[in-house]
């Protein structure tokens, strides 16, 4: 059974979204405090995913979030009001998946849940099964066990930002427009918007600067996005 954590102050969100997240299926833990969020998430099994809200009395969410990122790659889905879009891009800068607006519907809420964990189950596929590998000069992307190895070197990768990379990837020279990118990486549970798209891509290109002068990640102004291999 998966095991979800809830982090928010509002003991009504918390017990609304844990009842209907237990109703399907999945199992919950809920805290009111950062500090606690983040020693639960390095504990041994961690949260399969995490919903945490930004307003917290003792640790600002974002905070939270980029310490969470230091040692784990969980899903996280930031809770957030409507509209903030300083705090909603903020959030994916620092490692966020997903957000959602305040208010929401609990609907919502087990829809992202359900769609981001049924992708990331794809990491207990067998390898025999699931030749989800990619290699570039310097580069390689295995799904298998969702890693990034950058000159040879592991790079810490959230799972949306991997798999946004990936699928850029194995399309080299494909351009992408934001939409399309928007469904066929999240899927079309997704209910954010495109510059979700552009901060993912600035993430990207701060790992992968310098690797390699063979490939990279343009820019096609005014549609999208593409892998150019120049060579």
């Amino acid at each position: 059974m998966e095991r979800i954590l809830i982090v928010d102050d509002d003991k009504i969100t918390c017990d609304m979204v844990s009842y209907n997240l237990q109703r399907d299926g999945y199992e919950t833990t809920v805290t009111h405090f950062g500090a606690d969020a983040v020693g639960l998430c390095s504990e041994e099994p961690p949260p399969d995913l995490m919903i945490l809200d930004l307003m917290m009395p003792d640790m600002n969410g974002l905070d939270i979030c980029k310490e969470v990122r230091k040692f784990s790659n969980i899903p996280i889905v930031i809770l957030t009001v409507k509209d903030d879009t300083f705090e909603k891009v903020l959030g994916l800068e620092l490692g966020a998946d997903d957000y959602i607006t305040k208010p929401f519907d609990v609907k919502e809420v087990s829809a992202r849940v359900k769609a981001i964990l049924r992708r990331t189950k794809t990491m207990s596929i067998p390898k025999e099964q699931d030749k989800k590998t990619i290699r570039h000069d310097n580069l390689l992307i295995d799904m298998n066990c969702y890693e990034l190895r950058i000159n040879g070197k592991v790079q810490e990768a959230p799972p949306k930002e991997l798999e946004l990379l990936f699928h850029l990837a194995s399309n080299p020279n494909k351009v992408f427009t934001r939409d399309q990118l928007l469904d066929d990486v999240w899927g079309f549970e997704y209910y954010g918007d495109s510059r979700t798209i552009d901060v993912h891509v600035k993430r990207l290109r701060t790992k992968l600067e310098g690797a390699s002068n063979k490939w990279y990640l343009k820019t096609v102004w005014g549609v999208g996005y593409k892998f150019e291999l120049t060579e």
